[in-house]
């Protein structure tokens, strides 16, 4: 990050589109196998050069979040920290982000804000540094290795474990909040068992089309939908209402309660968005696109 630069950044929001619940550790983590793609809406983060450390929110969901228990601070820190230790200084850095995502609401939100810090920083540290940072990425959250990877991806373990696909198409698609947020280790803990049937078999090169996903989610399950569903019944509404807009495949992403549909194309995506907006005036609803990944041939 040059001195007199600014470095801007999306934090793109974490969809995911299928996660099974199948295992947990002794520790009380619970292990998943979950299909995670990465939209164009997002958060927007700025870091500029500064005298001291600053935080600035703003946008429809930064009242609140304010502090250095913030995890953009917290990545900020721990960047800074891994840097010192490899000979590499950070100086002070102020942060300004627009939070456009709902709080607490199953999309990563806060974890894509850390991993954008930490992928703004990385181009100006050592090797050695970039490679210590990039493990010590779990250490600010489970979400956070896979926002950072931000490609199309399979993830296991407690979310450390990536496999990214080779191919993954461009996935209109339209995303819903009832305006309800949910506490992740309240959904987990309400879960029946932790122990359940992993992902289907995906085909090797990944999915070269909206059809081909769409038929290998109809295996696809989200565990945590059920006990989410038993604590904000508004979920289940808000399902029905992509369904009702016309997805070819409606589900809950992370531990809720944001909802994502599946669309042919983005004009249907954006019909069923203000249909969904306007018959729910308190949701926040967001027509958007999953981040297609396009494998390389060799020559």
């Amino acid at each position: 990050m040059a001195a007199d630069a600014a470095m801007r950044a999306t934090a793109h929001a974490k969809v995911n589109l299928a996660l099974h619940v199948v295992g947990k550790r002794a520790d009380g983590y619970h292990l998943l196998d979950s299909l995670v793609a990465f939209a164009d809406v997002g958060d927007r983060l700025t870091l500029t050069r500064a005298d001291t450390d600053a935080l600035h929110l703003s946008g429809p969901f930064g009242h609140g979040l304010e502090g250095h228990d913030n995890i953009v601070a917290r990545a900020l820190a721990l960047a800074r920290r891994v840097a010192e230790a490899h000979g590499h200084a950070i100086g002070p850095i102020s942060i300004e982000l627009e939070k456009n995502l709902p709080v607490a609401s199953g999309i990563g939100g806060g974890s894509a804000d850390a991993a954008a810090v930490l992928r703004a920083l990385l181009p100006g540290m050592p090797r050695a540094a970039r490679d210590a940072l990039m493990g010590a990425a779990l250490g600010l959250g489970a979400d956070v290795p896979m926002c950072l990877d931000g490609r199309a991806l399979v993830a296991r373990g407690i979310g450390e474990a990536l496999s990214p696909l080779p191919q993954f198409p461009a996935l209109p698609m339209v995303l819903a909040n009832p305006g309800v947020a949910v506490s992740t280790p309240a959904i987990f803990k309400a879960l029946r068992t932790a122990c359940n049937g992993p992902l289907p078999e995906r085909p090797a090169q990944g999915f070269d089309s909206v059809d081909s996903l769409v038929s290998y989610l109809a295996r696809c399950r989200n565990d945590l939908a059920t006990p989410a569903m038993s604590m904000e019944p508004v979920i289940a509404a808000c399902l029905h209402a992509m369904q009702a807009a016309g997805a070819a495949r409606a589900a809950m992403s992370g531990s809720g309660a944001t909802c994502y549909g599946l669309f042919d194309d983005a004009t249907q995506a954006q019909r069923a968005a203000a249909a969904i907006a306007a018959a729910n005036p308190g949701w926040w609803v967001r027509a958007t696109t999953a981040r297609p990944t396009h494998h390389r041939r060799a020559a």
